[in-house]
């Protein structure tokens, strides 16, 4: 069985999503549906803005989103079936459209308002997020609670990494205490310490600003960050989605749910390969590709 997954925050790059639109022009209303919320042309942003331009939290997250469901059109177009859906933090937003769970213009209200709160909050907020390969998620738990300051743990992504987030200065040092221990720790291109209290507050502005959006019953599985497994109970989203900003991303727990429950092949819809890369790290008999591998 196939599942979809949804591209995170920080594997955006320029111009991406350029050719598969190219390839497929009747999908340009997501970009054209996404400016009229947004109130700038995110298509020009995508494709034209520097790096360190769509790198800012309220362009790359919907520019993200947006190529993403182009990936997931050009998918069904191309007869690719699905059983369910995931997303890794900023993805989980494109799997709720992917799935029903939210139409196409709610979709980019609620990413445009996630993305508001969160750019706000990386402003008002020293932090930092660092990928630490090489040693076990155990280890970087010892690490980060002997660490001076706060950094934690955040997404739990596959065995081999495990990101952190926290205070700029807490981060650097507990890079310096892995980099000691022969782990490699690299500083992440975001602008704020996402998935830790230092979201508090973009986490209470998120839900204030999607306490009264609809959230449908979605028409395939869906799987949560939060809770590391298929979430059943839909019946308050909203504060589910603002316990996400705060919370760790359990992606490894996802995957493992996922292959139990006999799904064996992995889709990844977005830019880069980074999921792509970690099912191959943690489910070792299950195929995974991306989306521009089946259309190019």
């Amino acid at each position: 069985m196939t599942a979809f997954l949804f591209s995170g925050q920080g594997s955006q790059f320029p111009g991406m999503g350029k050719n598969i639109l190219e390839a497929n022009p009747e999908f340009e209303y997501i970009y054209e549906k996404a400016s009229d919320i947004l109130g700038f042309d995110l298509k020009k942003v995508t494709f034209e803005s520097t790096e360190e331009e769509l790198a800012r939290t309220c362009n790359s997250q919907p520019a993200i989103m947006a190529m993403s469901l182009l990936c997931f059109e050009a998918a069904k177009k191309n007869g690719i079936e699905y059983g369910a859906v995931a997303g890794h933090s900023l993805g989980e937003y494109a799997a709720m459209v992917a799935s029903e769970m939210l139409s196409l213009e709610d979709g980019f209200r609620v990413i445009k308002a996630r993305a508001t709160a969160m750019d706000k909050a990386g402003k008002e907020t020293d932090g930092a997020m660092y990928a630490v390969m090489k040693i076990s998620a155990e280890e970087i738990e010892k690490v980060c609670a002997q660490t001076e300051g706060y950094v934690v743990p955040v997404n739990y992504n596959s065995p081999v990494q495990t990101v952190i987030a926290g205070e700029k200065a807490a981060c650097e040092k507990a890079a310096a205490a892995f980099a000691e221990m022969k782990a490699r720790a690299v500083p992440l291109k975001v602008s704020a310490a996402f998935h830790s209290k230092l979201m508090e507050g973009a986490s209470k502005e998120f839900y204030e600003a999607i306490k009264d959006v609809k959230f449908n019953q979605p028409s395939v599985a869906f799987y949560s960050n939060v809770t590391g497994e298929e979430l059943k109970d839909f019946s308050d989203m909203p504060s589910l989605l603002a316990k996400h900003m705060v919370s760790p991303v359990l992606f490894t727990s996802e995957l493992d749910a996922m292959s139990k429950a006999g799904f064996d092949k992995f889709i990844e819809l977005g830019p880069n390969k980074v999921l792509t890369g970690l099912v191959k790290k943690t489910l070792k008999d299950a195929e995974a590709k991306t989306i521009e591998d089946l259309l190019f």
